[in-house]
């Protein structure tokens, strides 16, 4: 009975160690392929649980998920043989596994190897037929477009898909910064001493058209005003004359009156006028027929 037991434990053992080895599990992040010897059998195989042969099969996974080669950045020369540091980075993962494993058996690092080979042969060659301003203004995108396709035929053969190529940096060397800086310093100041050139002319001729513009307004206005002052001295001249037309007498008597006012501002003026001078004759005594009484001494 006690042998039979201990048969039975066995027995038991056994079954789960070969149900063990029997079994095995896929998970969603993972691929997998499933060997006899050495031969690859099977490598359709979908996540979940799984049963092989025990010892006979022997089954590998592989990491499924989205792979990064970021390499150190490289020196490239462009179309006028100026040096780039260019750093950029590949996205990947498996996309058939069997191939993987035959191409690069399955390990990660020699497929990086081999995609950074590829990737530097594609920026060799693009940045080789472009200058710095396209690299670096214009044409990025199209370099990145164009070096994600053309790894994407390539990695097709270590079975393996890219996703995307991207340039992460593009920089001068060191020793070169410098002097490009320098040049670009140059240059804006340059453009600066031209925009404020033109500044200058543009407020020359603006200020210029001022002036000659004040000037015509001003020759217009005293135009004008001589023009005013005229018609204003003719209509008071008119007037002048109407009113002296009027009284004669009373005309020249108040032209007398502002004549001597004029004439004796100051205390010491003197004038100088013959004896018989028609100047002074309304300060003369008149008698009631408007004729002079004769001066004291003379003869009555």
């Amino acid at each position: 009975m006690q042998s039979l037991k201990s048969i039975g434990g066995i027995a038991l053992v056994a079954a789960v160690v070969l149900g063990y080895f029997s079994v095995f599990t896929v998970d969603e992040t993972e691929r997998a392929l499933k060997f006899r010897l050495g031969e690859i059998l099977r490598a359709d195989y979908e996540p979940g649980l799984h049963f092989k042969m025990p010892f006979i099969n022997n089954v590998r996974k592989f990491d499924a998920r989205v792979q990064t080669l970021d390499a150190e950045p490289e020196r490239y020369l462009t179309g006028e043989l100026k040096n780039l540091i260019v750093d950029a980075f590949v996205k990947w993962r498996i996309s058939d596994v069997r191939e993987y494993y035959t191409t690069v058996g399955g390990d990660p690092v020699r497929a990086n190897a081999r995609l950074n080979e590829n990737i530097k042969d594609g920026l060799r060659s693009e940045f080789g037929r472009r200058t710095i301003q396209d690299v670096v203004s214009g044409e990025r995108g199209q370099i990145m477009d164009i070096l994600s396709e053309e790894a994407n035929e390539y990695a097709s053969g270590l079975g393996v898909e890219v996703l995307e190529v991207r340039l992460k940096r593009v920089d001068l060397p060191p020793n070169v910064s410098d002097s490009v800086f320098q040049r670009m310093v140059a240059e804006r100041e340059r453009v600066a001493r031209d925009i404020r050139a033109s500044g200058d002319e543009a407020s020359e001729r603006i200020r210029a058209d001022a002036d000659r513009q004040r000037t015509v307004l001003v020759a217009e206005a005293r135009r004008d005003g001589e023009e005013l002052r005229g018609e204003g001295d003719a209509e008071a001249a008119a007037i002048f004359a109407q009113a002296a037309e009027q009284d004669r007498e009373f005309f020249g008597f108040v032209r007398s009156l502002r004549a001597y006012e004029r004439s004796f501002q100051g205390e010491n003026d003197v004038l100088v006028l013959t004896p018989g001078a028609d100047f002074f004759r309304y300060l003369e005594n008149q008698n009631p027929d408007g004729e002079a009484n004769q001066r004291d001494g003379d003869d009555e």
